[in-house]
């Protein structure tokens, strides 16, 4: 349950947004780890990227502060954080077992320069905000900038989650 009482999936349609489908491994990749690894009461979730309604890998690609405006940045740590989510209903089963957002760490693919880190992987930080509110939603992160990130992506997120059994 969201602080405000309702459940994260009647929190999502509130907000306007849909879970994309689980994460699609990219043609020719292999990927031996899983997305979501359940370990006692805590939910470690693999790096994500910026995921279509497919599930797929998607753009704008490229370096921040060069061929990715901050805004489009933003929006794709947004798209990352539904990935996150879509991965973890896969693997819960249902989002309401998720207590609390413990921990995120956000990578950036930026141009050499780029310093605004903050600002792009507030994108995740912010929808968690809105869909789990101040209390469960609320985490520590970090935000770093990268020479390079998988397939070109602009942002990638990986979280660490506290779950009911």
């Amino acid at each position: 349950m969201t602080s405000t009482g309702e459940g994260v999936q009647q929190r999502l349609a509130a907000l306007g947004l849909e879970l994309p489908k689980s994460t699609q491994v990219p043609p020719g990749a292999r990927l031996p780890f899983a997305f979501v690894l359940l370990r006692g009461h805590r939910a470690f979730v693999s790096g994500h990227g910026p995921t279509d309604a497919d599930g797929r890998i998607c753009g704008p690609f490229g370096k921040v502060g060069r061929e990715v405006s901050p805004e489009q940045g933003y929006q794709a740590a947004r798209r990352t954080a539904l990935a996150m989510l879509a991965d973890l209903h896969e693997t819960l089963g249902d989002l309401d077992r998720i207590v609390a957002w413990a921990r995120v760490f956000g990578m950036v693919n930026a141009a050499p320069g780029f310093t605004n880190l903050p600002a792009v992987i507030n994108g995740c930080s912010d929808l968690l905000i809105e869909v789990f509110g101040e209390d469960a939603g609320r985490h520590a992160r970090s935000a770093v900038g990268m020479a390079e990130l998988p397939w070109n992506i602009p942002v990638e997120i990986e979280a660490e989650v506290i779950i009911r059994g």
